[in-house]
């Protein structure tokens, strides 16, 4: 399964049996212009380019829960580890369509540590954003991501421009099971340098939440 394959809806326990990569990803200014040049050198393999507007709920309490909205779907992913190197491991926990169910989404609010009392059996798009604005300690930022997915070795990487409300930043990363590969990638990328930053972080570093 690629980062770039096709959004779906996926249940919490078909979510469950996904084998999650580890990730190192940076973000910055100037790291395409390191990155693009590497990655020649090391006989990358371009497979796909995707531009994506998406939302991304923020919680004050937690950087360990990525929770967004892409292709009309509530995506979820926890942190359930790092590996030696200091990779994360996020696990996907379901990606579910509109109107998300009350019980589905208390979980969903569970792990983002907010406080909320469900009053509705579901919740519409709309409905969804509209508690989230009203709920302390969250916050939803738009997210536009310009992508360019390749490969190193069969690694799977990207690169990539990133406008978190409208603010550019630049970014790569470098994604796998097999994490001496992954190490092998990120020198070859001249990445190695470089903080490992997810995009939670990121993105409350960019809207003044870190």
């Amino acid at each position: 399964m690629s980062v770039f394959d096709a959004n779906k809806a996926t249940t919490s326990e078909d979510a469950g049996k996904i084998v999650p990569r580890a990730e190192f990803r940076v973000f910055g200014q100037g790291i395409i212009d390191i990155v693009k040049p590497a990655m020649w050198n090391a006989q990358a393999t371009l497979f796909k380019v995707r531009h994506s507007s998406e939302k991304y709920i923020l919680s004050r309490h937690t950087n360990d829960v990525n929770v967004k909205i892409r292709d009309g779907l509530l995506d979820i992913k926890t942190k359930v580890g790092e590996t030696e190197e200091g990779y994360e491991i996020f696990q996907p926990r379901g990606k579910f369509q509109f109107p998300v169910k009350k019980d589905e989404l208390a979980t969903i609010l569970e792990n983002l540590q907010a406080d909320v009392e469900l009053s509705q059996d579901s919740y519409s798009f709309d409905n969804f954003l509209a508690l989230i604005k009203e709920t302390d300690g969250l916050v939803c930022v738009s997210v536009h991501k310009e992508r360019y997915g390749f490969s190193v070795d069969g690694v799977i990487c990207e690169y990539g421009r990133i406008l978190f409300n409208g603010a550019m930043v630049e970014t790569t990363c470098v994604e796998s099971e097999n994490y001496g590969a992954m190490e092998t990638v990120i020198e070859k990328l001249e990445i190695s340098g470089f903080e490992n930053v997810n995009y939670l972080r990121a993105a409350k570093r960019v809207v003044g939440m870190e």
